[in-house]
């Protein structure tokens, strides 16, 4: 359908593994917030569930909302918790003969190379599950050794026999030459009908052989899952009366039709976390704080962290599924946001050696937390707020979920009794633990980038953010805290705020020395072949505001890290345009390194255009309501824990009475529908006009 300009509501959906998020953007870009708890078994049972809420906020319909809406955004964690928990389809992986073990050895890196005390990790796709082509296309892309069809013909029925769900082919330089891999491909097709399969140099056409198989390995092996998860959502929408557009978020903090998804769903792989530093800076651009912000995003199960500099979203090619090295490869491109299993979920629990950890198991939404009261019995980080006073049990979800203390009381026992501490002591401990491993995290994303956390704000999101962000930012010297009053469906807002964004690259190694911009520009206008075509399609249903950028990886002859740097134009027209590059590569390396080598040759390795179509519905810059500086009435007084021996009694406020302007001076707990922020003492915040409560530290 064609969406015309500027017209239609906007509904953007975030399915974590806890909650269901839904934020309803109206033409005034007036955002209402739903919220419940995710239903697994069909994701539109939470996602109704969530609407509806944000619905009889409006005084509407789920049917109402749903035919005022042009466009909907659908963000999933189904993908990533599906490779977390091995969740994924049986997959065949298919390698040139004699290239086995690509997946095994991964990049061959090692944090410790001389401790031998941890088992040798698993490949992504087991060993036995390993078929060998022979066949073999040279760096040239000359046919070395033609494709042996006899023999690629009994493998595939030796996989169609042992019930194989998925393929995944990989050939060794199929980048140069893929007529291989398109065989095999047409081969799949008749031998494997229905079978779904991933060729990687239609994929992921870039140089770093593992790089590329791994992303093929697991698109391949998420197809079936994602494939029959987002078809089942779009009929159920259908069903339920939606005619609208339906777009999917994706890893690089940009969306994509459903059709595009379904073909490579490799691109929600930690779409949810790509999200958030996309509302976080424009959280900051509202409040006119644009240098350097730290977006966090505490969720039920995890806690992202991710790093803006200079207004800039950090892409990186270096996501790994899991630790580095031992984990999995995602491959391709990703916005840059670290995981750790640190949530309002996370479960609290006593190692052999007696110590007391947190995560990264999480309760979920099913059972839960203890306080839910739907059969969890592990304490976890929610069960200990509510001990210790920082969230009302009658008023969570606003009041539509009641919580059970006694329950959560009963589960921070298996904590208290084993350390012979009282209750109260371990609901502190495990939320001081919890905010040990957020700030380690967000150090691992500012030290090793070259910044200084305490020169950074703080944009905070997530239901449980406002519970511990104030203790975390003390520990890490900033001075500035923003937490949007949407700060509970912060993944969800990005949706809001996000472009159509989609990235082709192609492999065209060439060295500062002797740089070839024939063969470059030619590279790059092979790749404008693909966008266009891309465009060209989503053109013909009104997207067409579209714009295109330029990134080549590269690196210090001898070096094996690369880094991205953007190029000067869609073409490199001179001499003086691979001087700026060069020049663009060292300054980007010494802000990184700290140092750089200009006398060094660069080798220039993978090119990668990304084209952004601006969504046609424009939302207001910011919410802008005049400030009254104030001094609110709070509601009463809640007995608070806010450390071992500082037991004080908070004033709490409801968030929806407090106006732009007003100052709130901790202690102090501000309740909203779906987020609680807890101001210590020493800590004041303000409400902005544009809707934010911005906390700072009283001077000492």
């Amino acid at each position: 359908m064609a969406v015309p300009q500027g017209s239609g509501w906007r509904i953007s959906v975030d399915t974590g593994g806890t909650f269901t998020d839904v934020v309803v953007a109206d033409e005034r870009g007036h955002f209402t917030i739903g919220k419940a708890l995710t239903t697994p078994s069909r994701i539109f049972e939470g996602l109704r569930a969530a609407l509806a809420t944000a619905a009889a906020a409006l005084g509407l319909t789920v049917a109402d909302v749903l035919a005022h809406t042009a466009i909907l955004i659908y963000g999933t964690t189904r993908a990533t918790n599906a490779i977390v928990t091995g969740e994924v389809a049986k997959t065949a992986y298919l390698t040139s003969a004699g290239f086995p073990d690509v997946l095994v050895l991964r990049e061959g890196g090692k944090f410790d190379p001389h401790g031998f005390s941890k088992p040798y990790p698993p490949p992504y796709i087991p060993r036995r599950h390993t078929f060998e082509i022979t066949e073999r296309i040279d760096a040239g892309g000359g046919i070395y050794l033609p494709l042996d069809e006899d023999q690629a013909e009994r493998t595939l029925l030796s996989i169609k026999a042992r019930g194989f769900e998925a393929c995944a082919v990989s050939l060794l330089w199929s980048i140069a030459n893929p007529v291989h891999e398109l065989r095999l491909g047409e081969m799949i097709e008749r031998i494997l009908p229905g079978v779904p399969y991933t060729l990687a140099h239609a994929l992921n056409p870039i140089l770093r052989e593992y790089r590329r198989a791994s992303s093929a390995a697991i698109d391949a092996s998420i197809k079936p899952l994602m494939q029959a998860h987002l078809r089942d959502m779009q009929a159920d929408l259908r069903h339920a009366g939606y005619s609208g557009e339906i777009l999917v978020s994706t890893t690089i903090g940009g969306c994509l039709d459903i059709d595009s998804v379904v073909a490579r769903p490799i691109h929600t792989v930690r779409s949810g976390p790509a999200m958030g530093p996309v509302a976080g800076r424009r959280y900051a651009e509202f409040e006119h704080q644009q240098e350097s912000v730290l977006v966090v995003d505490t969720g039920g199960t995890t806690f992202d962290v991710s790093l803006i500099r200079e207004g800039k979203i950090t892409i990186t090619q270096e996501t790994w599924l899991g630790e580095q090295f031992t984990g999995h490869m995602l491959g391709i491109s990703a916005v840059d946001a670290r995981s750790v299993g640190a949530g309002g979920g996370s479960i609290g629990w006593i190692d052999t050696a007696g110590l007391l950890r947190v995560g990264p198991r999480s309760a979920g939404a099913n059972p839960g937390p203890a306080c839910y009261q739907l059969g969890g019995q592990e304490p976890t980080v929610t069960d200990a707020a509510l001990v210790l006073g920082y969230i009302d049990p009658h008023y969570f979800l606003g009041g539509r979920m009641q919580l059970d203390i006694a329950a959560a009381r009963a589960a921070l026992k298996t904590i208290a009794d084993p350390l012979q501490i009282s209750v109260e002591a371990a609901a502190y401990s495990i939320f001081a633990v919890s905010n040990e491993t957020m700030i380690n995290a967000i150090k691992d994303i500012t030290v090793s980038e070259g910044v200084d956390p305490s020169e950074a704000v703080i944009v905070a999101g997530g239901g449980a953010a406002g519970l511990g962000i104030m203790p975390i930012a003390r520990e890490l010297n900033c001075r500035t805290v923003i937490i949007p009053r949407t700060a509970s469906v912060l993944s969800a807002c990005g949706m809001q705020f996000s472009d159509i964004q989609v990235e082709h690259s192609a492999s065209m190694p060439t060295r500062s020395t002797t740089f070839d911009r024939t063969t470059v520009n030619e590279a790059l206008a092979a790749i404008d072949s693909h966008l266009d075509s891309f465009a060209a399609r989503l053109g013909a249903r009104g997207f067409n505001a579209r714009q295109t950028a330029y990134r080549v990886d590269a690196h210090y002859a001898a070096q094996v890290w690369d880094i991205s740097v953007e190029l000067p134009g869609a073409r490199l027209e001179s001499a003086a345009d691979v001087a700026q590059l060069v020049q663009s590569f060292h300054a980007n390396h010494r802000r990184i390194f700290s140092v750089d080598d200009p006398a060094s040759p660069i080798e220039f390795l993978n090119w990668t255009g990304r084209l952004s179509i601006a969504l046609p519905q424009p939302l207001a810059s910011a919410p802008v309501a005049p400030m009254a500086p104030s001094a609110p009435r709070h509601i009463g007084l809640r007995s608070a824990l806010f450390d071992l021996d500082d037991r004080r009694e908070a004033r709490v406020y409801r968030g929806e009475e407090i106006q732009p302007g007003a100052v709130i001076e901790g202690p102090a707990i501000i309740e909203e529908a779906t987020t609680t922020l807890v101001l210590p003492p020493g800590t004041r915040a303000t409400l902005s006009p544009a809707g934010s409560f911005v906390a700072e530290f009283l001077p000492r």
